[in-house]
């Protein structure tokens, strides 16, 4: 007499090891995905400004033109392009003065925004506490 052995079914793939895999990539893909995507280039749209208060106490107004240079309208040269070093010594030395002097940057429009961030940077480490943004009004 001949005993027959049972065969297992031919086609079983076990699909475990692959949602484990899938899923280690959705959460790849999910964690990598904010860092990537860093900004879409769209066109501004204009609007008018409300234009700050002026009181008795001026607002220095730092300044980068499309060559990248400094300068501050503060001193007696105040058309001298400055260094970096020699803007912060003038704002903190004006700020010693009046610690509630208002800064105020004005980029030309030409100028990268790296170096006006880079501007902002270097005044806030010269102890400015808030910096504004000067803009032209909105032609009517």
């Amino acid at each position: 007499m001949f005993v027959r052995k049972r065969r297992r079914p031919v086609s079983e793939i076990n699909v475990v090891p692959y949602i484990d895999v899938m899923l280690v990539l959705l959460v790849i893909f999910m964690v990598t995905a904010p860092l990537v995507t860093q900004g879409v280039k769209v066109e501004l749209p204009k609007a008018s400004a409300e234009p700050i208060e002026q009181d008795d106490n001026p607002p220095m107004i730092a300044s980068i033109d499309a060559d990248g240079l400094y300068y501050l309208n503060v001193g007696d040269n105040q058309e001298q392009a400055l260094d970096a070093e020699a803007l912060a010594l003038l704002v903190q030395s004006k700020l010693k003065q009046n610690e509630n002097t208002p800064v105020v940057v004005k980029g030309d429009g030409a100028v990268p925004y790296k170096n006006v961030i880079g501007l902002m940077v270097l005044l806030q480490n010269a102890g400015v506490p808030s910096v504004g943004l000067m803009t032209d009004p909105e032609d009517s």
